[in-house]
């Protein structure tokens, strides 16, 4: 069934044909087509039809977020300043805007294929052909003054007293060729700001030279009054003589995983729901230390579903080595079908809940049997499931103490998706030059420098998310192009947002998406999308 509607906008009634239909049993409306104001409708119905000869869609809300938040940090004329005098056209400021906006935005798409769709086109006047050429010319004197020069507007933007952290990030990136037996491994270290991690310096090296995590930690340190903050697997290594928030290993403190629910208390409900912390002391590298034990709801339940998985797993390849034992399949030894069973059930959870056993001595006559020991599993819940112990010499508040181990979960999290499970070239012939890798790298931590800042804004305005989700929902935030036949002049363009969530609304708001120059004043007498 199709049906009129008008939308008042603004003191304006603008209208669309909408057509209804039932899905699963109810109503719904399916398609909606904009008509016009009733001046362009009655103008149509004389015969002055104007209906647009052609359309088209692209994402806005996520590029316009970006390059908005790039003009607040004044990104362009800080690089510029910190690289010196440029004689080309297109500075090298707009060059590295330009990289970080499609890089934040559109990882996995080649820069050519995103600029000729992208509403980024309507925001930068660049000189694409030149680009990879004027990048070639950040050299390490200049990549390490535009990072200076970044970071000291991030602090202006933050205000002053916003501490720093230390951070690790191995799996940075894996840069493949096309020789499939060649590629680089890097990790990187990261000074970043406790509020938000967002980055302010880097240092990027190869996995396969990698310096140890104490000789990391000093270069960082180096760099800014940092507090170092390193994993369970790290703490071995570190003389925890300066600032410091890290996690240790679970078996090292029995006592404190023996300690029944009543003793948390839920940290902040509505920036950690289901957390709750034991704020202590106990002994740590021989020394009296504040430690926290903090047990996370979430995590208790991914781990208890990935145990669940793994026991289920162990016990299915048990019941498969039996049946072969059964069925005479299987005529290995005791010592070659012990290495099996040590093979299925290697792992320590699922060791400390399986008791497989086996009976008969020659090969053919071998039998398997096995047991899940169900204290144990009890145990696994109750003790360490969802269980983290942290240690630090700061007087912070346990919340923020939280938010500065979860740093490297962010950052980890950012930087998979914003160089995807391998970086490639654009070309077969591509090599990974350490030049173009520390291009590479500036341009990725820049962009996530620019969304962990973003993340930080929304998070302020009370909407918890993570930087993909965030930019996600800005991403949803989408642009129709309609173009309409010429008349004698140029023919004319209307862009039509979609609508908006309550929370892209919010977004839309907050990033001040609606003031953005001449662009958006283009828009500004258009009536709002009609498609959903």
């Amino acid at each position: 069934m199709a049906s009129v509607i008008g939308k008042k906008v603004g003191g304006r009634t603008y209208y669309y044909l909408v057509t209804s239909a039932r899905v699963d049993g109810e109503p719904r409306v399916v398609s909606q087509r904009y008509l016009g104001t009733a001046e362009e409708i009655g103008r149509a119905m004389e015969g002055d039809v104007s209906a647009p000869g052609e359309a088209r869609h692209r994402t806005f809300g996520d590029v316009a977020a970006v390059w908005a938040t790039l003009r607040r940090l004044d990104f362009v004329r800080r690089v510029d300043e910190a690289v010196g005098a440029q004689r080309a056209a297109t500075t090298l400021g707009t060059h590295l805007a330009l990289a970080v906006l499609h890089r934040a935005t559109a990882p996995e798409t080649q820069l050519a294929d995103w600029w000729r769709e992208s509403v980024a086109r309507e925001f930068v006047q660049a000189d694409l052909p030149n680009h990879r050429r004027a990048l070639h010319r950040l050299t390490p004197e200049r990549i390490a003054g535009i990072e200076t020069a970044v970071a000291d507007a991030v602090l202006s933007w933050l205000g002053t007293g916003d501490a720093a952290l230390a951070v690790d990030v191995p799996q940075f990136a894996t840069f493949t060729t096309a020789d499939p037996c060649r590629c680089e491994l890097a990790g990187l270290g990261l000074v970043v700001t406790k509020d938000g991690a967002i980055p302010l310096a880097s240092h990027v090296y190869r996995r396969d030279d990698a310096p140890p995590f104490a000789a990391l930690a000093e270069r960082l340190r180096s760099l800014y009054p940092v507090t170092l903050v390193f994993t369970a697997g790290q703490a071995a290594q570190l003389d925890l003589g300066r600032h410091f928030v890290g996690a240790l290993p679970l078996s090292e403190h029995p006592e404190l995983l023996a300690k029944p629910p009543s003793a948390r208390k839920p940290v902040d409900p509505e920036r950690f729901a289901g957390l709750t912390a034991l704020d202590t002391r106990a002994v740590v590298a021989g020394v009296r230390r504040r430690v926290i034990l903090t047990h996370s709801e979430t995590l208790h339940n991914a781990q208890a579903r990935a145990f669940g998985e793994e026991l289920g797993t162990a016990t299915r390849e048990l019941a498969g080595l039996d049946a072969a034992l059964a069925s005479g399949v299987h005529r290995g030894d005791r010592g070659q079908v012990n290495a099996e069973i040590a093979r299925i059930t290697r792992g320590r959870r699922v060791e400390r809940v399986l008791s497989p056993s086996l009976t008969g001595t020659k090969p053919g006559e071998i039998r398997l049997t096995w047991k899940v020991d169900d204290a144990a599993v009890s145990r696994l819940h109750d003790e360490f499931f969802g269980k983290q112990v942290l240690v630090t010499d700061h007087d912070w508040p346990v919340s923020e103490v939280v938010t500065a181990y979860r740093a490297r979960t962010h950052l980890d999290s950012t930087f998979r998706w914003l160089t995807g499970p391998a970086v490639t070239g654009p070309a077969p012939r591509w090599e990974w030059t350490p030049h173009r890798i520390a291009v590479h790298t500036l341009v990725t931590v820049l962009a996530s420098t620019v969304t962990h800042l973003m993340r930080r804004e929304a998070d302020r305005a009370g909407m918890n998310l993570s930087v993909r989700e965030l930019m996600d929902s800005l991403a949803g935030i989408g642009e129709t192009v309609l173009r309409y036949p010429s008349t004698g002049g140029r023919p004319r363009t209307r862009r039509l947002l979609t609508e908006r969530s309550p929370e892209q609304q919010a977004l839309f708001d907050l990033f001040g998406l609606s003031s953005l120059g001449e662009y958006e004043a283009r828009r500004s007498s258009a009536p709002p999308a009609s498609t959903r």
